[in-house]
């Protein structure tokens, strides 16, 4: 016999064989929405991920962005140009500035006319207080200057200053410089004018530490084809960096963004995963007699096993190739709608969520219908006289085992982030096994307490039925359960999650820094911020120091691989002492400093580039003084809170002595903008940096990614509906069974139609409590381990799971057995057969 024959025509018969009777009807259905829901999710999210990450170019300048010491290669320039990116380049060094009011240490800008490629470079307007967009670079002769430069050197718009052998009129005061990075800290006022007229200031001198940045902006693919061909080819001394690699609070503010776009996908698949294992449960059920006959005509388990395999495993491929064509189709019109209310040209999508979407399909089919379908070619043949339910067998429980483990790969797969997986799927399994012992236990207790029901009739016997079929009952407020849960923990996402994440950047965040505060004027600048009405963060003093070494031995940049580390053993760090932890730390390892004691608390990201540990020592230079202290604890850093922040906290004994500059921050309301110059007119020294629009661009992330998740959320909303029908279909034919035979035994439909009412309120405010404990549990998990915020015991999910859950069941179980009590007892019980 051949392997067709034998194992591969069966298979495809018993696909059309059930396919024509409708018994595939509801798996297939739960499978294709399970594509659909991954794929649509997948796609649209990947969309939006992609505008977000163009919207965060913004601040970088371009799409991808080279810097180096040295003017690139030529041919680096080409290969840019032959993959259709436009290119930028412009170079920075620090010189001095000089004017009939006096002389200064400026950062020099040379800019082409191209710059920038993304964003917009904003000049003061006076009929603009934000700022106009640039038209192109400086025109020639001319430069734009910072408005510090305005006070320090005594100039304004047509005045003539110096850079080296050259004048200059300035024809511009710059309000926005979209790639100025996070630096800000001790950076000297900027000068921008253009590159081609760099050379005629003789400052390009052999002495002269000029930094070359190249920026390339064009399609995604082309983006991601230049940096693999650019990275094998990078030589010492070049760095690339993509959107929100130069802006920490950026950085967090898209990972926030991918973190909820994320949980939207995930809790998809745990939808599908529920709708996929009922329906193979009712399938499971409905083929034994079937599989009985055929077992006492002579069919061998293997040849059940590979038939089921090959039918399911067709079945998969079916819906894989519909659903992720489907998917393709709703994330079109989802992305339509998107683009219009975001304002926002979205990217096109790549063909990894079609790949999650297949992948959906068959991992959702192995890990949740193989269980109950594996039970069928283990049925024996002896089932066609004696009818039995299924008993469970630990080969039953390694199947459920490796469902969970194919569910949990398949969520780290299309999120990438492992902790977040393990709190879904772990938050799936936990929640799982919890409504399975709670509602197994209230259902013995309401068959206990229904014994002394004597006047109500109705609902003594609907309780009893309930205690009759336990392992029915049960499972039915499991699954019921899981689907509420889902849906409210999206509900729970779509409002107080993301209420919490728009509280982490509140109106008044700081959007104005003071920098390079004398230690004698301190009071004085607080004084005059105090008159003005504006309340400032206290003042943290910061120290220059440079790395020396690391438990005694001697730090070299040649000696780390990774770039940021070379980077930063290779600069100066802005150390500070502070007697109390900022409100925007957290501590996650080891202690809060001792005032008296030579230690140092380190962010966690600079020590884990650095492998510092706790308990490490380092040495510093501190004004030509070597200074060694102890890592006694690691702190996480909130930099999207826009305070004044740290890589290195020390005690305030270690520093005590050291010459040190203040910088403070806080929040500059529009009618006060006109401060900060007039703290410069008072304070030349000082330097006031604007993050206004930074903060701007933060808000507009977090805003666009909002209403992507709440778009979402109407779809898989969708996805759930359909798990919670599949709760009550999966359990019709046992119903009608059992209410066949109460007719027979002469109940009347008035009677059963209550007593029916009753158990399906019962389960469905049982299902609707439990739910409502399970996603507040898991929404408070993630915002704390994953989205880093606080959220409260919020009362809603409560009263919408009770209520809902009663309504659902009751509106579910109506449709699920509808026309049942109307249907002659001995038809139904021939149809339940």
């Amino acid at each position: 016999m051949t392997l067709w024959s034998r194992y591969l025509a069966p298979g495809l018969r018993a696909l059309k064989r059930d396919w024509r009777s409708g018994e595939l009807g509801l798996l297939a259905l739960a499978l294709l929405i399970a594509v659909t829901a991954v794929g649509s999710v997948g796609f649209l999210s990947d969309r939006v991920s992609a505008a977000l990450d163009r919207s965060s170019a913004q601040m970088l300048g371009g799409d991808l962005v080279l810097r180096a010491d040295e003017p690139i290669a030529h041919e680096v320039l080409d290969q840019a140009i032959a993959l259709g990116l436009e290119a930028s380049t412009h170079r920075t060094m620090s010189s001095m500035a000089n004017s009939p009011g006096g002389m200064r240490l400026v950062s020099l800008k040379a800019v082409d006319t191209s710059y920038p490629l993304r964003g917009e470079l904003l000049l003061r307007d006076d009929a603009m207080p934000q700022g106009r967009p640039a038209a192109s670079g400086p025109t020639p002769g001319t430069v734009w200057i910072d408005p510090q430069l305005t006070s320090l050197l005594h100039v304004d718009v047509g005045d003539t200053i110096e850079l080296g052998e050259a004048s200059f009129r300035i024809a511009g005061v710059i309000a926005y410089e979209p790639d100025r990075g996070v630096q800000f800290i001790n950076v000297a006022p900027r000068v921008m004018m253009r590159l081609d007229e760099l050379a005629s200031t003789g400052l390009l001198g052999p002495a002269s530490r000029v930094r070359d940045v190249t920026s390339f902006a064009g399609p995604q693919q082309a983006v991601a084809a230049y940096r693999q061909w650019l990275e094998p080819r990078l030589e010492r001394g070049q760095r690339l960096s993509e959107p929100g690699e130069a802006r920490p609070e950026i950085q967090r503010s898209l990972d926030r963004a991918y973190q909820f776009l994320t949980l939207v996908a995930l809790l998809t698949v745990v939808i599908s995963a529920v709708a996929v294992a009922l329906a193979a449960r009712r399938f499971s059920r409905r083929h034994r007699d079937g599989v009985a006959v055929m077992r006492c005509m002579g069919a061998g388990r293997r040849q059940l096993a590979a038939m089921f395999g090959i039918e399911f495993l067709l079945l998969a491929l079916c819906a894989a190739a519909l659903g992720v064509t489907l998917a393709f189709l709703v994330q079109a019109g989802l992305a339509h709608l998107v683009a219009a209310l975001l304002d926002v040209d979205l990217p096109g999508p790549s063909w990894r969520p079609a790949w999650h979407g297949a992948a959906a399909a068959l991992l959702l089919l192995a890990g949740f219908a193989l269980p109950p379908l594996s039970a069928l070619y283990r049925v024996p043949p002896m089932h066609v006289l004696r009818q039995a339910g299924g008993r469970w067998a630990p080969r039953t429980a390694v199947s459920y085992a490796a469902g969970f483990l194919a569910f949990f790969l398949l969520a780290w797969w299309i999120s990438g982030d492992v902790r977040m997986s393990l709190l879904v799927s772990g938050g799936f399994l936990v929640g799982l096994a919890v409504f399975f012992c709670v509602a197994y236990g209230v259902i013995r207790l309401l068959g206990a307490l229904a014994g002394g029901l004597r006047n109500a009739s109705s609902l003594r016997f609907a309780l009893r039925g309930m205690v009759r079929r336990p392992g029915l009952a049960t499972a039915q407020v499991c699954a019921l359960s899981v689907g509420l849960m889902v849906m409210l923990l999206l509900t729970l996402a779509r409002t107080d999650l993301l209420d919490g994440w728009r509280g982490t950047l509140p109106a008044d965040a700081p959007n104005t820094f003071l920098i390079n505060i004398q230690p004698d004027q301190r009071q004085a600048v607080g004084a005059r911020l105090e008159e003005a009405g504006i309340h400032a963060a206290r003042p943290a003093p910061m120290v220059r120091g440079r790395l020396l070494a690391i438990n005694d031995e001697p730090v070299d940049a040649r000696s780390y691989e990774d770039e940021r580390a070379q980077r930063m053993v290779e600069r100066e760090f802005n150390l500070s002492h502070l007697a109390a932890l900022p409100d925007s730390n957290t501590l996650v390892a080891g202690r809060w400093l001792d005032p008296r004691g030579s230690e140092v608390s380190l962010e966690t990201g600079l020590a884990e580039t650095l492998a510092i540990g706790l308990g490490d020592t380092l040495s510093f230079d501190i004004a030509g003084q070597q200074v060694t202290v102890k890592v006694t604890s690691l702190r996480e850093v909130k930099w999207d809170s826009f305070d004044v922040n740290f890589f290195a906290l020390m005690s305030p004994a270690v520093l005590e002595e050291a010459p040190a500059t203040y910088i403070t921050s806080f929040y500059m309301p529009p009618a006060r903008l006109g401060l900060g110059q007039r703290l410069v007119d008072e304070f030349p020294n000082l330097t006031v940096v604007d993050v206004g629009a930074i903060l701007a661009q933060v808000r507009r992330i977090v805003e666009q990614a909002i209403l992507a998740v709440q778009l979402l959320f109407l779809f898989t909303v969708l996805a759930g509906v359909q798990v919670l029908a599949a709760a009550f279909a999966a359990t019709r034919d046992e119903r009608i069974h059992e209410v066949a035979v109460l007719r027979v035994l002469g109940a009347g439909a008035t009677r059963l139609r209550r007593t029916q009412l009753i158990e399906l309120l019962v389960l469905g405010g049982l299902s609707g409590a439990l739910a409502a404990l399970g996603s507040i549990l898991l929404a408070r998990l993630l915002a704390e381990r994953v989205f880093e915020f606080s959220l409260g015991w919020p009362w809603w999910p409560w009263a919408v799971g009770v209520a809902g859950g009663a309504l659902i069941s009751c509106l579910g179980g109506g449709l699920a057995l509808r026309g049942v009590l109307r249907t002659p007892p001995l038809r139904m019980l021939r149809e339940a057969a």
